[in-house]
């Protein structure tokens, strides 16, 4: 009898020993798990933009006179040289001493113009024919392999973009004598007016686009330089952005721009041209005053793809800073700052990992330092100390540590 209460008291005893050992063992810790993967990763600055016509021009009242009502409505296509206007002389106004000399320093003004536009004509042909040069000389490098690919793209894109400067620079020289011709004109009736039954002044669109505005519709008075109608090539569309000048030294000129909710299907495909050298603050929402400067966009998307936009559209723009096709990717939930530790002293040291994430393996959580080469909002791009399709966890808790043992919540 004693010898079975002995036997009984040390199996209450064992069972008691291991229903504590149970009750505070460390338990498994719940968590969330992604697979590392290989694909393009992007780093990108998100910005509103609108659209804006590269050139528009300003129609304004040669002379002093009446004008006729003008028939033109915003939208209307319009031919350069076709008449946008008519100007009927008044009396006096129009033979007054002070209307002539007027005139006359509006037509040297114009034939000013005409030199500053010619000059800048031969300017861009310069830099036309250098960068070129340059070009020339990056391909037989790259050829040889001595400088990178992306150097020669720069290369061609200056091309590119010294060829539009000439064509810009041609298109002013151009509109320039269409001013000399319209000041020479003005000029000419003046001193031909001879009374009311003097033929009306045509007024002339200096370019081929769309009326953008028409400032005066109604027959009125009008006086010298009264601006009458704004026309612009709807065909020569960019688009413009205010970035953050901390963002703006990574959006270099060439640097791919994808541009979204644009309101049509898919996205635009566009380059960064410029970017203006001089900064301005801007109040933001939240009133903070932020430091900004503005990013043009050139689209090169087929004009077909992008014709229903108009000028002033707004438009979401990711300006892509980073792109690496083949990365290996985890959420940037995973990743997290490993703690200082004390210098070793040695040049190692330095290039040591500081980032780690916690790969599951078995059922336990292991500690693996990585290297992080970038992160965006959604990933962060691995470049050692993991490989393809292991598993890792993401949103770590505060109490897991190496080798705690885990169990995975299914959502």
């Amino acid at each position: 009898m004693q010898r079975r209460t002995l036997m009984l008291g040390v199996l209450g005893l064992a069972l008691a020993a291991g229903i504590l050992v149970w009750a505070f063992q460390p338990q498994a810790i719940g968590v969330e798990t992604a697979t590392a993967t290989v694909g393009r990763f992007e780093v990108a600055i998100s910005e509103d933009g609108r659209t804006r016509l590269s050139e528009r021009y300003l129609v304004s009242a040669p002379l002093a006179g009446r004008l006729s009502r003008i028939t033109l409505k915003e939208g209307d296509p319009v031919q350069a040289g076709s008449v946008v206007a008519y100007l009927s002389p008044v009396l006096s106004p129009m033979l007054d001493e002070r209307a002539t000399r007027e005139l006359t320093a509006r037509m040297e003004a114009a034939q000013a113009g005409v030199e500053r536009a010619q000059a800048r004509v031969e300017r861009a042909k310069v830099a036309l024919e250098q960068v070129e040069n340059g070009a020339r000389r990056s391909e037989q490098l790259a050829q040889k392999g001595f400088i990178a690919p992306t150097q020669l793209d720069r290369d061609r894109l200056a091309v590119a973009a010294a060829r539009r400067e000439l064509d810009t620079a041609a298109a002013e020289k151009h509109v320039a004598g269409h001013d000399l011709d319209q000041a020479m004109a003005a000029l000419g009736s003046a001193r031909r007016s001879g009374g009311a039954g003097t033929a009306a002044f045509a007024i002339r669109s200096p370019i081929s686009g769309r009326v953008l505005r028409v400032a005066q519709t109604s027959e009125t008075t009008v006086g010298l330089g009264i601006p009458l109608l704004e026309i612009g090539d709807t065909r020569q569309m960019e688009v413009v952005a205010d970035l953050l000048t901390t963002d703006a030294l990574s959006a270099v000129p060439g640097t791919r721009v994808v541009i979204e909710r644009w309101g049509g299907a898919g996205t635009l495909e566009g380059r960064i041209s410029l970017i203006e050298p001089a900064a301005f603050t801007k109040v933001s929402a939240l009133g903070v005053e932020e430091q900004r400067v503005r990013a043009h966009v050139a689209l090169i998307s087929p004009q077909e793809q992008w014709r229903p936009l108009g000028d002033g559209f707004r438009v979401g723009l990711r300006i892509i800073t980073l792109s690496q096709p083949e990365a290996l990717q985890v959420p940037t939930s995973a990743v997290f700052p490993l703690p200082p530790g004390p210098p070793s002293g040695t040049a190692s040291d330095s290039a040591a990992p500081r980032h780690a994430v916690f790969r599951l393996v078995s059922g336990r959580a292991q500690l693996t330092p990585v290297e992080l080469a970038a992160r965006n909002s959604e990933s962060a791009w691995i470049r050692s100390g993991l490989q393809a399709g292991q598993t890792v966890i993401i949103y770590p808790p505060q109490a897991l540590r190496h080798d705690s043992r885990v169990v995975v919540r299914t959502p």
